[in-house]
């Protein structure tokens, strides 16, 4: 059984920044202490001047397989993720066909099987009409469930209240939502279509999907699971007024009602469209300055649990499309990490409570066994960064199947040196290494 030894670095875990050696033997972290003496027989890395994270465990990503595979695959993205430093994610069920029958998230599980560089698990969507796969299907293969409350990539909208109601009253299962109030967007759509035509100006994107509708959505679904008892997560909060919905007063394993941010929504602002254009048109859209900073306050209050990318790759073709035919997603797995390793050394947050959101919240949310924590026992899924190595984005260095990045030319303060999957070093300084693949996520349940 192979064992690594990495020496010398600081590790960042449960709250505390220390010095310390980690020995992984096979897929798990065998031992954490101040000093461990070689035998010989291990790989050693010094790692002086690095920092050892655990991986992140990025809850919404969609690799747009089936179906879709002309803009992303589960293989091209998990590789894309290693790169960054994500070493599980879990996909969205607005595929084609869609994740809503237990046939359908089999069918994914397999394909992640033979193909995925990272750890996998997926979300088990909700229609109109599939409450008795809500019902039935084996709880066991699925992180949670998806609802999408506003209109996305794939045209899941869940817009009956009976059934929502009744998908709230049916699971213990966490029901992860995307909150749009379609009707606001639709009138407000409308009104711009009527003024601009199909070619409205990227700028008004978050006025058509705006603040009241982000607010209305999110809190009639706070409000239907109060009233049903539902674990509630609310995926990717764009606005300041959203953040007064959640609390903090409890520890997350308590929570019944937790709430989410994207890479997008703490990087980007309105500011940013006359130069990124529709690179940059994601749902919920990104909007004002403030509000990016209302993010980062409730982040670090722990009102906001947890850091996602809402990885949604189209192709650039697909995105010059004029506003009505633009679609919202872009590309985000493989520069997550360095972006937020950015803000650290800027000072929006520490790296404590960046590891907290993004590598032991998920696993505590959804249950995830013996993975998001350098913990003796637990699977060694790690990644080696350099705060000191600053790394522009180049088009020619993305591992995307779509092939651009919305932080193209942009340089981060910080950079992923090496990540490990279950002990295997998968992410090598520039080098993905198809040393072995992930596996499926497993859940205390």
């Amino acid at each position: 059984m192979k064992e690594i030894l990495i020496q010398n670095a600081q590790l960042v875990n449960e709250g505390k920044v220390f010095q310390k050696d980690l020995l992984i033997r096979g897929e798990k972290i065998e031992k954490i202490e101040d000093s461990i003496v070689p035998l010989g027989h291990e790989k050693c890395i010094d790692a002086t001047g690095l920092h050892l994270l655990p991986g992140w465990i990025d809850d919404q990503v969609h690799f747009r397989e089936p179906g879709l595979t002309h803009k992303a695959t589960i293989a091209s993205e998990s590789r894309a993720a290693v790169a960054g430093g994500i070493t599980s994610f879990i996909e969205m069920p607005n595929t084609q066909p869609q994740t809503t029958t237990q046939k359908a998230l089999e069918d994914k599980l397999q394909v992640a099987a033979k193909d995925s560089i990272a750890n996998y698990g997926f979300l088990f969507g909700g229609t109109n009409d599939n409450l008795k796969e809500i019902k039935s299907f084996d709880t066991r293969l699925a992180a949670g469930l998806k609802l999408f409350l506003g209109s996305s990539t794939g045209n899941m909208l869940v817009d009956n209240e009976e059934v929502l109601r009744k998908i709230f009253s049916s699971t213990d299962l966490p029901i992860a939502v995307h909150c749009e109030d379609e009707s606001t967007i639709t009138e407000n759509l409308e009104q711009h279509i009527d003024q601009y035509g199909d070619d409205i100006p990227i700028e008004k994107h978050p006025e058509i999907r705006s603040e009241a509708a982000c607010y209305r959505s999110s809190s009639r679904a706070i409000e239907l699971a109060k009233a049903t008892g539902a674990r509630l997560h609310v995926f990717h909060i764009s606005t300041a007024v959203e953040t007064a919905l959640f609390s903090n007063t409890q520890p997350l394993s308590e929570k019944k009602i937790t709430a989410e941010v994207c890479v997008h929504h703490l990087w980007f602002s309105e500011e940013d469209y006359p130069k990124k254009g529709p690179l940059i048109k994601w749902n919920p859209a990104v909007k004002k300055a403030s509000d990016r900073e209302a993010l980062w306050k409730a982040l670090n209050e722990d009102k906001i649990d947890i850091l996602a990318t809402d990885h949604a790759p189209h192709t650039l073709e697909e995105k010059q499309n004029p506003y009505t035919k633009a679609p919202s997603g872009g590309p985000l797995v493989q520069h997550a990490y360095p972006a937020l390793l950015t803000a650290v050394k800027q000072g929006k947050t520490s790296l404590e409570k960046l590891v907290e959101k993004a590598c032991h919240n998920p696993a505590i949310l959804f249950k995830i066994q013996n993975r998001g924590f350098l913990r003796q026992g637990y699977y060694a899924d790690l990644v080696l960064v350099d705060l000191q190595k600053k790394n522009t984005v180049a088009k020619e260095d993305l591992l995307y199947q779509c092939g651009w990045s919305p932080f193209e030319g942009t340089t981060f303060e910080a950079s992923i040196v090496k990540t490990f999957v279950n002990g295997n070093l998968v992410y090598n300084e520039g080098e993905i290494l198809e040393s072995a693949l992930g596996k499926k996520l497993t859940f205390e349940r």
